[in-house]
């Protein structure tokens, strides 16, 4: 069951969609399991994609939308021409995780002036 988004969320999200440049490019042989894979993978790392689609019809392009949608349970906030744009939530990532990454950090680096008192 795709995600369902309000139309304050999805106008929010069309926001920061604009500056974004498709990641994943659907050709004429259509929607593959490689492409999924793809569609996935974009969306497990950035939440928020645009996908150019070269199918000729609207109607088509409206299929694979809907399709992408339903199989990888994301929302579709945008279907401009060729370009659609998908939202799905990160994973909220374990607490273990996050302070595996956080001791991983450098730290903060000294200033001169850090060093004069």
């Amino acid at each position: 069951m795709p995600l369902v988004l309000t139309s304050t969320e999805r106008r929010a999200l069309r926001a920061r969609a604009h500056a974004l440049r498709p990641v994943v490019v659907i050709g004429d042989a259509g929607l593959s399991a490689a492409v999924l894979a793809e569609i996935r993978r974009n969306l497990d790392s950035h939440e928020l994609i645009k996908i150019r689609v070269f199918a000729a019809a609207r109607e088509a392009r409206d299929r694979l939308l809907a399709d992408i949608c339903a199989t990888l349970h994301a929302a579709p906030v945008q279907h401009i021409g060729k370009i659609l744009v998908i939202f799905r939530s990160a994973p909220e990532e374990s607490a273990a995780h996050k302070n595996k990454i956080a001791a991983r950090r450098k730290p903060a680096r000294r200033t001169k002036r850090s060093f004069q008192r």
